[in-house]
């Protein structure tokens, strides 16, 4: 499936609780973990630092985001072609349509030009 990262809250949600961690810290950490799903723009700074954090891989050298892609596939090995390719492109189109791949400057200058290429060139091969 496709919700790995609710998978993982869910599963710190219950370890934090079994561990009586304060309700309020607990929160923060499982949306901490769900801002990784990249539905929206992170909004607060550890957020951002998270999220762009995560999305570095997609501005990695081309032989490692190659390599990643391939490890994505992998991953979802049990997903038959046709369908991985489709849902991979909406992903790869969604980052692509967003004005700013990384929230914060330092990776915006470092990551933002070729995690674009990264994803286009990714985007033509799943075509």
């Amino acid at each position: 499936a496709f919700d790995n990262e609710w998978q993982s809250a869910l599963g710190v949600q219950r370890l934090l609780q079994r561990e009586a961690v304060a309700n309020d810290v607990t929160a923060r950490v499982v949306d901490l973990i769900l801002a990784t799903r990249h539905s929206h723009m992170p909004q607060t700074a550890d957020e951002q630092l998270l999220v762009d954090v995560d999305l570095s891989i997609l501005g990695a050298e081309p032989a490692r985001f190659d390599e990643y892609e391939r490890q994505v596939r992998a991953e979802y090995a049990h997903v038959p072609e046709a369908d991985f390719k489709q849902r991979r492109a909406a992903i790869l189109r969604g980052f692509l349509q967003r004005p700013r791949l990384y929230a914060t400057p330092q990776l915006q200058a470092s990551h933002e030009a070729r995690a674009r290429a990264n994803l286009q060139r990714s985007l033509a091969a799943l075509s």
